[in-house]
């Protein structure tokens, strides 16, 4: 059914730029390690949440190193700092 990570950011300013650079720089590098599917979802005026699927566990576990290289990445590139993460198999889909 799929392997799933969520982490939550905070941002100190919301601009097109950031936007961009997620688009343009930071997904096309998520879905290189495997992932199905990366989304960006502003969940508030500074906050959003960074939601990857994977095909299968094994395919999240193996991407995890590069994943936190990723993030790393993200917060020197960006006034962003990753508040939270959690990562887990779905039970249910529709």
């Amino acid at each position: 059914m799929g392997y799933f990570t969520i982490s939550n950011w905070e941002a100190d300013e919301w601009n097109e730029e950031m936007e961009a650079m997620a688009r343009d720089q930071f997904a096309p590098l998520i879905m290189k390690l495997g992932a199905e599917s990366v989304d960006f979802i502003q969940t508030g005026d500074l906050t959003f949440s960074v939601v990857t699927k994977y095909t299968d566990e094994a395919s999240g576990v193996a991407a995890t190193q590069k994943i936190s290289e990723i993030r790393g990445q993200a917060a020197t590139s960006l006034p962003v700092r990753m508040v939270s993460d959690v990562k887990g198999s779905a039970f249910v889909s529709g």
